[in-house]
């Protein structure tokens, strides 16, 4: 019997596997939008499908996560109420209600769930205050335990700080305090978490730089520092963090944009900031520049380099966020209507803009992906 020899053609396993794609949900807010979006990001070539409306619902800005990724909760307006409003996520990423619990003091800013799952914290910008939900053990919400209110107000910047504001809410590494920025007061306030796991007791506060006014923050990878961005000022503060009492020191402040920059824009104002899985890179949106920086972090001493100014290719970029390769960052550009991904060059941070890479998202303010 004659063998037959096929001749076999060996392709690259990249073009044998399927694009890993992500879910991506975004908050919007104002203009034609109607609810939270959705869309799913191919890892492979950075590349959004076009966002379809994943929820109907008024303003829902900022999003979260249950730790288990199989619930989304969002701040929002449900039956003409400020509420939180949580959401089961099917396989396919669609989103079916949960229920809805309202805000006591009004709507809130930002919206986080601890690491346990067993609560979750909103902060109320106007209301000046921070609210705790608990969550039952099948994602629902229950009806709001605890409304703490902030006193006081820097007064640094008229009209912006003669009252507090709190526009953050987030957990240590290890889930044993909450972190409160607060814009009005120029203080990061300190919550420890209670045995109960579904309470919280302010334990202190620590001072940012006067005028600054503290919006959002993250903790550096290995936990040693918090980079704390500054709202009115456009800059980044870092702090030494104690994990055994929750307390932070300031060590250096480091601007976002040069004043001639923010000279070529009638009004800049920071919005977001988030830090790279390799924990060398940290980026903050600037809006007005409509720009994101990149700095390079010092692991000696926490302080920041500027790297890198990229534009957006869209306008007053409210949230910024990425995949967890870090490979993908994307820009929420909230008065063009659009999302733009950028590609992180893994050595030096860098962005570049690839090609035919912004989608239409309706008033988007804020991303989540779901990797």
């Amino acid at each position: 019997m004659k063998s037959i020899l096929i001749p076999i053609i060996l392709l690259p396993l990249s073009s044998l596997l399927p694009a890993a794609n992500v879910d991506v949900y975004f908050g919007s807010s104002g203009g034609e939008a109607k609810g939270i979006y959705h869309a799913t990001l191919d890892t492979e070539k950075g590349k959004l499908s076009a966002a379809k409306l994943a929820a109907e619902v008024k303003a829902p800005g900022f999003l979260a996560f249950h730790p288990d990724r199989t619930k989304l909760y969002a701040v929002a307006r449900f039956d003409k109420q400020p509420s939180v409003v949580a959401y089961n996520i099917a396989e396919d990423g669609s989103l079916s209600l949960l229920n809805a619990e309202v805000i006591p003091d009004g709507g809130a800013a930002h919206i986080s769930v601890h690491p346990s799952g067993k609560f979750l914290l909103t902060a109320q910008y106007g209301g000046g205050s921070v609210a705790l939900f608990p969550v039952d053990k099948d994602g629902s919400l229950m009806p709001c335990k605890q409304v703490i209110e902030h006193e006081g107000g820097s007064g640094v910047v008229a009209n912006r700080q003669e009252a507090p504001h709190p526009h953050w809410g987030g957990f240590s590494p290890d889930g044993r305090f909450a972190f409160v920025p607060d814009l009005g007061l120029d203080q990061i306030v300190i919550y420890q978490i209670q045995s109960d796991q579904t309470s919280i007791k302010q334990v202190g506060s620590v001072d940012s730089i006067p005028g600054g006014g503290p919006r959002h923050m993250k903790f550096s990878v290995d936990g040693q520092y918090i980079f704390l961005l500054n709202e009115l000022s456009l800059s980044v503060s870092t702090f030494a963090y104690d994990p055994e009492t929750g307390n932070a020191k300031l060590l250096t402040t480091t601007p976002t944009l040069s004043e001639a920059m923010k000279a070529k824009e009638s009004f800049n104002s920071a919005s977001e900031i988030i830090v790279h899985p390799n924990g060398q890179f940290v980026y903050a949106a600037n809006r007005g520049h409509d720009s994101v920086t990149a700095f390079l972090v010092d692991p000696e001493t926490g302080r920041l380099y500027v790297t890198d100014i990229e534009p957006i290719r869209g306008a007053w970029p409210r949230n910024i966020n990425m995949d967890t390769s870090g490979r993908w960052l994307l820009a929420a550009g909230q008065h063009s209507n659009t999302v733009t991904v950028l590609e992180i060059d893994a050595t030096t941070g860098a962005l570049t803009y690839p090609r035919d890479s912004v989608i239409t998202v309706p008033s988007s303010i804020c991303i989540l992906l779901n990797d």
